[in-house]
C-alpha cells in the first residue's frame, strides 16, 4: 500500500494547515488565524486567549465558517484586516464583514456587521471572548449595562454557572498595576466558566442564557457588534512598555524527581460496531497492558446478554476486568431484576459498575442503594460509581451525595465549542482542572474519567433531534485525527493532565475501528474521509503501549515552558524513569530536556517512520532505540511536526 500523504499522517486529512499570521499592536503581540484573534499577550502575560464570532444553531452546533479575505494591511506595530465570513448549513445562511484594527498605541478593535440571508433558529450569533485559564484567582472589575461596577475574581475551581452577568465591560489585572479592559457593544454579554467543557478559558458571550432559546432570527435581520481591548498602568513606575519580552529561543521540558501521583488504571471501551476481536487484534491489544474494558448495557435492549458475553470473552483474552456502564430506565427495579439471571449465567469479572439512568444526569442515592442490593451478590468486591455519562458540566451542576458511591465518574471530549487543532491542545490543561474541581465534592472518593473521546458521543444540551447524516458523511462521533500523529500527541497530553491531577482510572476510545486504537481488517467504511490502513494500528496505540509498560507505576513532575507547543509525561517504575514528549505544532521544534540521567535511549514516532509503525507495530517497538549521551546543559532534540519521542534511562 502507498504511503499516506503527509497531512494525513499529521492530522488525518489531506488539507494544508491554516495560515497563522503574527501581528503586533504596539506593545501587544497576537496572531490572526482564519478570522480569529488568538494569544493576545503583553510580553509573557497572556491577556486574551481568543476573540471570534460564532453562529450556533438550535442544538448548540457551531456552524462552520468560510473566510473570504478582503484586506490585509500588516505593519511592524499595527494592522488593519477586513474579511467576509459566510456561515451556510441546512437552513442557516448568515454573512458578516469582520474588521480588525490594531493600533501602534496598543489598542485593539474587532467589529462584525452581519445579515441573515435566511430565517432560522439560533441559540447564539455574535462575539465570544476567551480569557485564559491562567486568570484563575485574578482580580477583575465588571461594568454592567446600567453603569454600575462590581469587583470580583476569576474562579479558581470550576464555577457551575455564570460567574458574571449583564456585562458591558470587564477589566482584569494582567500584572500588578497593569489592567486590561475588554469592552463589548451590540448586545448584552455574560461569562461562563468554559472549563466545564474542558476549554481552558472563561468565555464572555451573548445573548444572555436567561432569555428564551432557540430564538428565530428573521431573514434580513442585521447584527452589529464590536469588542475592544485597551491596557492601562496604574503606576508611573511601571509603564506598560517594561513588560515587553522575547519568547524563549528553545522549548525546555524540565523533569522533577517528585512523585505527583500514581499512574491511573487505563482501559478502553469495547468496539461499538460489535465485531469480535481477531487473534491478531487480541495480540496487539495485549501489548497495551490494559487494566479494564468498558461495556455499556441497557437492560431494555434485547442484545444485552450477547454484548456482555462478548465483552467477558474479550476481557478474559486481554487479562482485564470489566467496567460495566449500566443504563437504567425509569423503573430501575424491573431493569435490575431482568439483569440478574443474565449475570448469574455469564458471571463476568467486574471491577466497577457505572450507574446511569435515562432522564437524569446523575442518579439518586436511593437508586444507587437499590443497585447495590441487586448487584453486590454477583461481585462482592466490585465498586459502584455514580456521576454522569454526559459532560463534566452536568456533574458539576448535579453533584451526587458522596455516601452513595465508591467512585465518581464523568466523560470528557474537547470538541463541544471548538474543533481546530490549537483549541484541542488548549483543552488538555482544562482536563486537569475538572479533576481538581471534582475532588472538591467527591468526599475524598477516587475519580474516574470514562470515556475520553475526541468528539462528543451524544449531545446532552440539544433542544431537538439532530439532523441525520448521509451515508457519504462521517458519523458525528468520528474524527480523522483519531488515526494521526496529532491524535497520539493529544492522547499523551490527556494522560499527562489527568494523571498528574490524580485520576484513579481513565477509559479511552474503543478497541477496534475508527473510534478505536487500530483499524479493522475490513478497513475504513469511508476511506476517502477516514483514510486509515486496514489492520494497522493508529499512532496513539504506541503512546498507550509506552504508558502501559508503567502499569502501577508513578507519575513524576514534568513541566514545559511552552505547553501549547511541546508537552510531556514523566513515569517511573522500579526506579527506571521514562519521558514521553510530543510536538503539537506543524513545525519542527528544537527542545531541551533537563533533569535526565547521563545516558538515555530515544525512540521517535514521526512522519518518517509512522507508516511502518502503524503497519508493523511489533517491529517498530522491537527496534533498537537510539542511544544518547546527556550533557550537563540537557539533552537537545529536534522533534518533527506532530512527532512524539519516548526517552528511557539506561542503567550504567
Amino acid at each position: 500500500m502507498a504511503e499516506l500523504p503527509r497531512y494525513v499522517r499529521y492530522y488525518g486529512q489531506d488539507i494544508s494547515p491554516t495560515q497563522v499570521v503574527p501581528l503586533r499592536a504596539g506593545v501587544l503581540s497576537l496572531v490572526y488565524e482564519a478570522g480569529d484573534l488568538r494569544y493576545i499577550c503583553l510580553g509573557e502575560h497572556e491577556i486574551l486567549r481568543r476573540v471570534y464570532a460564532a453562529v450556533r444553531d438550535h442544538n448548540w452546533r457551531t456552524i462552520p465558517v468560510q473566510i473570504r479575505p478582503q484586506r490585509m494591511d500588516i505593519r511592524a506595530d499595527s494592522f488593519h484586516i477586513v474579511y467576509e465570513a459566510v456561515h451556510q448549513e441546512a437552513d442557516i445562511h448568515f454573512i458578516w464583514t469582520g474588521t480588525i484594527v490594531g493600533t501602534s498605541d496598543g489598542i485593539l478593535r474587532f467589529e462584525m456587521d452581519g445579515e441573515a440571508l435566511t430565517t432560522f433558529k439560533r441559540n447564539r450569533v455574535g462575539f465570544c471572548v476567551l480569557h485564559p485559564m491562567d486568570c484563575a484567582g485574578k482580580r477583575c472589575r465588571i461594568e454592567h449595562m446600567d453603569g454600575t461596577i462590581t469587583e470580583g475574581t476569576f474562579p479558581n475551581l470550576i464555577e457551575p454557572h455564570q460567574p458574571f452577568l449583564n456585562m458591558r465591560s470587564i477589566a482584569h489585572e494582567v500584572q500588578q498595576n497593569i489592567w486590561a479592559t475588554t469592552h463589548f457593544d451590540g448586545d448584552i454579554f455574560e461569562m461562563e466558566d468554559q472549563r466545564n467543557w474542558t476549554d481552558a478559558s472563561y468565555k464572555t458571550y451573548c445573548t444572555p442564557l436567561a432569555l428564551p432559546f432557540p430564538a428565530t432570527i428573521e431573514k434580513g435581520t442585521r447584527v452589529k457588534q464590536s469588542v475592544s481591548l485597551e491596557l492601562k498602568s496604574n503606576s508611573a513606575n511601571q509603564p506598560i512598555e517594561m513588560f515587553i519580552s522575547r519568547p524563549p529561543d528553545i522549548v525546555e521540558f524540565t523533569i522533577s524527581d517528585q512523585v505527583v501521583a500514581q499512574l491511573p488504571r487505563i482501559g478502553l471501551c469495547v468496539a461499538g460496531h460489535g465485531e469480535a476481536l481477531s487473534s491478531t487484534e487480541i495480540q496487539r491489544l495485549q501489548i497495551l497492558n490494559l487494566t479494564h474494558l468498558r461495556v455499556d448495557l441497557t437492560p431494555s435492549e434485547a442484545d444485552m446478554r450477547k454484548k456482555l458475553e462478548q465483552a467477558k470473552q474479550e476481557a478474559v483474552a486481554l487479562g482485564t476486568q470489566l467496567e460495566i456502564a449500566l443504563h437504567l430506565g425509569p423503573n430501575a427495579e424491573n431493569d435490575l431484576s431482568a439483569l440478574e439471571p443474565i449475570l448469574s449465567a455469564v458471571r463476568p469479572s467486574v471491577y466497577v459498575w457505572l450507574i446511569f439512568q435515562y432522564g437524569t444526569f446523575v442518579v439518586s442515592a436511593e437508586v444507587m442503594a437499590l443497585v447495590k442490593t441487586h448487584l453486590m451478590k454477583f461481585a462482592s468486591d466490585a465498586h459502584f460509581a455514580n456521576g454522569t455519562d454526559a459532560w463534566f458540566v452536568q456533574l458539576n451542576r448535579n453533584r451526587p451525595e458522596p455516601s452513595s458511591f465508591d467512585l465518581l465518574t464523568y466523560t470528557l471530549n474537547p470538541q463541544v465549542h471548538a474543533f481546530d487543532n490549537a483549541s484541542l491542545v488548549e483543552s488538555l490543561s482544562g482536563q486537569g482542572t475538572t479533576l481538581m474541581t471534582a475532588k472538591s465534592f467527591s468526599g475524598g472518593k477516587p475519580i474516574m474519567v470514562s470515556p475520553v473521546t475526541f468528539k462528543m458521543r451524544s449531545n446532552p444540551a440539544a433542544t431537538s433531534q439532530s439532523v441525520s447524516i448521509s451515508n457519504d458523511q462521517l458519523p458525528q462521533q468520528v474524527d480523522p485525527r483519531q488515526m494521526s500523529l496529532f491524535g497520539a500527541g493529544w492522547t499523551l497530553g490527556s494522560i499527562k493532565y489527568l494523571a498528574e491531577a490524580g485520576a484513579h482510572s481513565i477509559t479511552f476510545y474503543e478497541t477496534i475501528g475508527w473510534l478505536g486504537v487500530m483499524e479493522r481488517q475490513s478497513g475504513s467504511p469511508l476511506p476517502q474521509l477516514f483514510p486509515s490502513v486496514p489492520e494497522a494500528v493508529f499512532p496513539l496505540f504506541h503512546v498507550l503501549a509506552d504508558v502501559g509498560e508503567f502499569n502501577s507505576g508513578e507519575v513524576l513532575g514534568g513541566s514545559s515552558n511552552n505547553p501549547l507547543i511541546v508537552e510531556g509525561l514523566v513515569l517511573r517504575k522500579n526506579h527506571n524513569p521514562e519521558v514521553l514528549l510530543t510536538n503539537f505544532s506543524a513545525q519542527s521544534q528544537k527542545i531541551r530536556v533537563l533533569g535526565l540521567p547521563s545516558h538515555v535511549t530515544c525512540r521517535h514516532l514521526n512522519e518518517v517512520n509512522v507508516f511502518q509503525a502503524m503497519q508493523n507495530p511489533e517491529g517498530y517497538r522491537a527496534n533498537q532505540l537510539n542511544a544518547e549521551y546527556v550533557p550537563a546543559k540537557g539533552l537537545e532534540l529536534n522533534l518533527m511536526p506532530f512527532a512524539t519521542v519516548c526517552i528511557k534511562s539506561v542503567n550504567e
